[in-house]
């Protein structure tokens, strides 16, 4: 069980959200980062599999193609495709709700954090197919409006899972919530979440950088198959590593935004005072 600090409420500028961000992430970083990646691991060993069969040469395009082949290939990457439909309310919102019970002074526990996950699974799901179909969507229209409709969308939307999580709420109102909280400060969150960003891809690309060196290495060493397959998935559980770090934002986010609109601050700040002094 992780000891937690009530998040002290007052206006983040964008340097004292990062440094939280880290702070939090730095105190519940076994919590955090075993979790992250004990939900990578199964999509991310299928996908490396699948990954590394192409990539290693295994799958030809000949007049008789090797069927077996190609049924291991299709079998890991869409076994990977369906294990992360099915953990996806986990993998994207397990650390939301760790942060969330951290930021409120509750213990955080990786049993709690399973069931607090699990009592929502079917909005999160819910929540999160719909982002990504929106995502898809845009995706298929290749032009600079859709990309930039999707960045209106993501911004607006960035609060809706600490809102489901914190005030109950079902997607309708934690997305009509979000785009309220985020109306009339939408490029300042644009920045962090950019900030943010670019934190995440400078630290990936060093580290995806290292991966490429390891994986020249190890073909020395073992079969092209091997190596490639290490490689993939030792990507995929790095990218876990990095991952609770936009997620940690995203609530640090969510409580700037209430403070800011809300005035939450000074509501903590009334509880504190009218809670009874502590019994000698």
């Amino acid at each position: 069980m992780s000891v937690s600090v009530p998040l002290r409420l007052r206006p983040l500028e964008i340097g004292d959200l990062l440094d939280e961000t880290f702070r939090m992430y730095r105190r519940h970083f076994l919590l955090f980062a075993g979790i992250s990646v004990i939900l990578a691991v199964p999509a991310a060993a299928l996908y490396g599999l699948a990954i590394a069969w192409v990539s290693a040469g295994l799958v030809r395009t000949t007049d008789a193609p090797d069927l077996a082949l190609l049924g291991g290939f299709y079998l890991g990457f869409f076994g990977a495709l369906l294990v992360g439909v099915l953990i996806l309310p986990f993998t994207h919102s397990a650390v939301v709700y760790a942060a969330c019970e951290s930021a409120l002074g509750r213990p955080v526990t990786a049993g709690g954090i399973f069931r607090g996950v699990l009592r929502r699974y079917f909005p999160l799901l819910g929540y999160w197919l719909l982002f990504n179909s929106v995502t898809a969507s845009f995706a298929l229209v290749l032009c600079v409006a859709p990309f930039l409709l999707w960045i209106w969308v993501f911004v607006m939307w960035v609060a809706v899972v600490p809102i489901m999580f914190i005030e109950n709420a079902g997607i309708g109102y934690a997305v009509s919530r979000s785009r309220l909280l985020v109306e009339g400060r939408w490029w300042r969150t644009f920045l962090i979440l950019f900030l943010t960003f670019v934190v995440y891809e400078l630290v990936a690309g060093a580290l995806g950088a290292f991966i490429q060196i390891a994986q020249f290495v190890l073909e020395q060493f073992v079969s092209m198959f091997l190596a490639s397959a290490i490689a993939l998935t030792t990507s995929q559980l790095i990218a876990a590593l990095l991952t609770p770090i936009f997620q940690i934002v995203i609530v640090l986010i969510y409580f700037d935004l209430r403070v800011r609109r809300e005035a939450l601050d000074l509501f903590q700040m009334a509880y504190r005072l009218a809670a009874p002094p502590a019994a000698i």
